[in-house]
Parts: structure tokens; sequence; C-alpha cells
């Protein structure tokens, strides 16, 4: 069996998909549904299980499993109760951490290109403790996985036991099906398309800083169908441990983002630049970029999708459908 937290999740419903797709159909679900609709992300799924991240330490007990693919976090970067982004993001991690070490089980875990902070260190994935503890996340949720990731670095400078795989995350800005349930937190082409659709103005940032643009802000926007595929590798290739930045390497503009959804469409774009609210100019990132060579060198080759044509297909193939769902 595979064990994935977060399966009912954005990324994390995606592999699940991905992994039905493969002819896998003993994969068990750690998640919360809530009443966020959830559900849809794996209703055209089979699954094993779902199991309550509260019950999971039982279930766990006296079970042998392939691997285990551990993307469940509360992954707001807006979220605030300390105790419980940490009882959850970090504690829980460091159980499984413990459980797969064990159990001679494979860990994938996600980490977040949030530990990077305002990107003043750069967005290399060094994952030595120096590097690391270099590093200033700017919200509770980047704390909380960079804690994680100093845990399993230490282990590792410190000749600690760990699973005969362990493979850290860091995942930049990711979009694509099932991500609806995420509100805010959904990527602003998700959040607008029906804006666009419609022929609705768009709203995007003005620049406030000289030099930049308006809509020139940059992040590595990448396609889940593209994660997924680095998730799967990881899973054929147990010889890869490390942590490992994915994103594209290139980083693209949120005006090129949505004039790539209007030329999908092929209509006329209506965008109009609006001040950025005051209490968050300070702290606005205006580029990401990932650095990816560790993962090519790791032997990582299967690419990755243009932003054109990775928008393309999100619109084609789901957003400007009936059924929006993976």
């Amino acid at each position: 069996m595979l064990l994935v937290t977060g399966g009912t999740g954005f990324i994390g419903s995606n592999v699940v998909a991905a992994l039905n797709e493969a002819g896998r159909s003993d994969v068990v679900v750690c998640d919360t549904l809530g009443s966020e609709g959830k559900w849809r992300n794996v209703a055209k799924r089979q699954l094993m299980d779902i199991v309550p991240p509260a019950e999971l330490t039982d279930w766990l007990k006296g079970r042998k499993l392939d691997a285990v693919i551990h993307l469940g976090a509360i992954s707001e970067t807006t979220a605030t109760d300390g105790d419980l982004v940490i009882e959850t993001n970090f504690r829980f991690s460091m159980r499984l951490l413990d459980w797969c070490t064990a159990g001679a089980v494979p860990l994938i875990y996600a980490s977040s290109a949030a530990t990077y902070g305002d990107g003043a260190e750069g967005f290399d994935d060094d994952a030595s403790l120096p590097a690391l503890k270099r590093l200033r996340p700017m919200n509770l949720y980047g704390w909380s996985k960079q804690l994680f990731d100093l845990a399993v670095a230490g282990r590792v400078a410190n000749g600690d036991p760990l699973p005969p795989q362990w493979a850290g995350l860091k995942f930049f800005n990711v979009f694509g099906p099932n991500e609806y349930h995420k509100g805010a937190m959904m990527s602003v082409l998700a959040r607008r398309f029906d804006d666009v659709k419609a022929g609705r103005v768009v709203q995007l940032f003005k620049s406030h800083r000289d030099g930049i643009a308006d809509g020139d802000q940059r992040r590595d926007f990448i396609y889940v169908n593209d994660v997924v595929r680095v998730i799967l590798w990881l899973l054929a290739t147990p010889s890869v441990s490390g942590l490992f930045n994915v994103g594209t390497g290139k980083a693209r503009s949120f005006r090129e983002l949505m004039l790539a959804a209007y030329a999908a469409l092929g209509t006329r774009p209506n965008i109009e630049y609006v001040d950025m609210p005051e209490q968050i100019r300070g702290s606005y990132q205006y580029f990401t970029e990932s650095k990816v060579d560790r993962l090519h060198r790791a032997g990582y080759n299967g690419g990755f999708t243009t932003l054109e044509d990775a928008v393309k297909a999100y619109v084609g193939d789901y957003l400007d459908r009936s059924d929006r769902f993976r």
C-alpha cells in the first residue's frame, strides 16, 4: 500500500489520480474532508481507505507500506494559530519520520518555497544545516516547514537513522485542477478565470518598485502535473534522497500568466492595475525563481511545461468545462 497524507487536497489529489492512472488502487489517504467540498477532488478515484489524521498513529501500527507521500499540512500563509500549525505541520511530520525510519519505509514529503522568506538568501536548495539556518521564513507556515527541514538535516549531519529514502520537496507556485477549495490561496488564474471568461476587468497589482513594470512581479509558476511527475519519479528511484526545489527554474510575470489565459480562450485582454495595499507593500515578494540543478543532477529529466502550454491545458481540460475536477 501507499499512504498519501493530504490526499484530498490540491497536490495530494493529483498524486492520487496519477497513481490510479498508473494502475495502483492500493492507495490510502490520510486527510480531513471538511465542508469545503474537498471530497470532489477524489470523487473519481479508487481508494483503500480514508483515515482521519487523529487516527493515523493507531492505523499505522503493525502495517508495512511501500512508501509514505506526506503532503498534508496547514498551508495557508496567513495562518496565525501557532500551536495548531506546529502540531499539524511539524510534530505530526516528526512522528511520520520516526515511523518510516523504524519501519524502513521511504518518505517523500512537502517542504515549501516559503522557507526562503523574502529571497534575500537566494533560492538554492542547499540541504546543509549552515545553509538552512540562514533562511528566514516570513510566515508561520514557512517556519513550520523550515523546522522540519532542519530536523531532517540535523539527522543527516549527525549520521542518525533515517528512512531508506527521504526526499523533501520545496514547491514553488503550483497551479492546476483541484485547487478550488483553497479560497484566497488558489492561484490567481483559478480565482480570476470566470472574470476572464466573462470579459470582466481583471485587476493586478501596480508595481511600487523602480524598474519593475505594473503586473511584472514574477513567480516560478509550475503546473501541478509537473510536480506529480517529480513525485512519481522519486517513488520509482529509491536511490535518490535529498532536499529539492520543485519549480520550472524560470520566473514569469502575473501579467504573462493572465495573458496566457486570454490567449487560451482567444479573447482580448482586459487588465487594469490597482495599488497594492499599504499593509503588504513592505513584505511583498517581487521575484521568486527556483534553482533546479540538484534535481537534474539527481537524474530527473522529465522536463517542465511552459507557462503558456500549462495554462492552455488547465483552461481547456478543466477551467473552461462544467466539470473542473481531475
